[in-house]
């Protein structure tokens, strides 16, 4: 009885052993059956879309792209955006692209189309800017003392999504600053600037876009702006906003998510992945975060929030400028005070955002007239020892371009209330005032 007892326990055990062994590889095999699955659903949604999940679409050939269709999908998207030679490029990098008939009829479409585009005049490309986009008019005009400056200076969101599709009819095309010129630097080092073509084919007109003080300073807060920007669950900016009850959601409510989601239905917006420039002080943060060390609300992770955000921008096509640390008049000021100021901007935001050779003036105000910078101009060496190459002024004009040997000089036209209520004729270009004017807008606009 005692050794049927001992076999029988012995027996157990070794079935609780077997047991456990087919338990643990049924768990591996599960394991392994969902990985497959969840990589083979990646790898189609990458193959279709062209994207990774919470990634820009790849602009090279990937192994997600590396099939006939994944290959011409990805360059019908550097084509639609008129990248021709890149779209060429992939294909012909694709092997056996010869023996696939859509890969070579699409090469021999690129080409035909190339023969069609023609060089933008350079001095007649046109560069709109704004500020924070006014997401709810009952905050903004609710008749405060802020009221007037929001009224002059502001646009509201249905007036700029008006402005995008009018303007895209009417065949403009997103371009950056450094696709109108480029720093060169030749065989001895030495840099200057060199202008470069933008090729466009008939009818389409490039322009240039900024936008001032994407700061989101905290004067505006409950004012109906949004409140920073964020990456989303998609890996695309979007922005917060605060509601009434302390609630914060995330939607389209600034330029900078509204535009993402224009181009990305219309990419024949955007020339070669071109988006807009954001001009940034620091004084009160940047992009929503408060990263100023001297500044109210200041906490070190805003720091890393804020740069994590401006990355994955980056990424994306956009594009950073000073606009000044404080918000400085750089025409009016001191000498030491604009070096002042510059040297804090870039201390204090250029390791956020990344280096950037872009200023855009605060207010508007250049350090010269129309006349060219020189060296005797002791302002413009300041700026060009921190690295500045495009400068940005504030022009009612058309357009207004000074193209040197050693920087680009552009004047901007708001697209603003003041603008839109005072001179509509200067706007014709663009759009029609009626078209896109805002009724919650409070008239008359205050002068300024």
């Amino acid at each position: 009885m005692a050794l049927s007892e001992e076999r029988r326990r012995a027996r157990r055990k070794k079935q609780r052993r077997q047991a456990m062994i087919i338990l643990t590889a049924l768990a591996l095999i599960a394991a392994l059956l969902i990985t497959g699955l969840f990589f083979g659903i990646r790898g189609l949604v990458r193959l279709f879309t062209g994207k990774k999940g919470g990634e820009a679409a790849p602009t090279a050939v990937t192994e997600t792209v590396n099939t006939a269709d994944g290959i011409l999908q990805e360059a019908e998207r550097l084509a639609a955006g008129y990248d021709y030679d890149g779209a060429i490029r992939l294909i012909q990098g694709f092997d056996g692209y010869t023996s696939e008939a859509m890969l070579t009829d699409a090469v021999a479409r690129f080409e035909a189309t190339k023969t069609t585009l023609s060089a933008a005049n350079l001095n007649e490309v046109t560069h709109v800017f704004f500020h924070t986009l006014i997401k709810d008019n009952a905050k903004a005009f609710d008749g405060e003392y802020t009221e007037d400056g929001y009224n002059q200076y502001m646009t509201t969101i249905s007036e700029f999504e008006a402005m995008l599709r009018i303007m895209h009819e009417r065949g403009y095309v997103l371009v950056n600053l450094d696709d109108m010129a480029k720093v060169v630097t030749d065989e001895n080092g030495n840099t200057h600037m060199e202008a470069c073509e933008i090729l466009l084919p008939p009818g389409k007109k490039p322009v240039v876009m900024s936008q001032d003080d994407v700061s989101y300073y905290q004067y505006m807060i409950g004012d109906g702006f949004a409140s920073r920007i964020v990456i989303g669950e998609d890996g695309y900016p979007t922005c917060e906003y605060e509601e009434d009850d302390g609630t914060v959601v995330r939607g389209d409510f600034d330029l900078v998510p509204i535009l993402e989601k224009f181009i990305q239905a219309h990419p024949d917006f955007s020339y070669q992945g071109a988006r807009a420039t954001l001009a940034i002080t620091g004084y009160d943060g940047v992009l929503g975060y408060r990263t100023c060390p001297s500044g109210e609300g200041y906490h070190e992770s805003e720091i890393e929030k804020a740069r994590a955000v401006a990355d994955r921008m980056r990424e994306l096509g956009w594009v950073f400028a000073s606009h000044s640390w404080g918000h400085q008049l750089y025409g009016s000021i001191s000498v030491e005070k604009l070096r002042e100021d510059s040297t804090k901007w870039e201390n204090e935001v250029q390791p956020i955002l990344g280096e950037t050779d872009i200023i855009i003036y605060a207010h508007g105000e250049d350090i010269a007239g129309i006349e060219n910078y020189t060296s005797e101009n002791e302002k413009y060496n300041i700026l060009r020892q921190c690295g500045f190459r495009y400068f940005c002024n504030v022009d009612a004009h058309t357009y207004w371009v000074q193209l040197t040997d050693e920087y680009l000089r552009q004047g901007r036209r708001n697209l603003d209330g003041y603008r839109m209520y005072y001179n509509p004729e200067m706007l014709e270009d663009l759009f029609p005032v009626s078209e896109v004017w805002d009724n919650g807008r409070p008239t008359p606009v205050p002068a300024i």
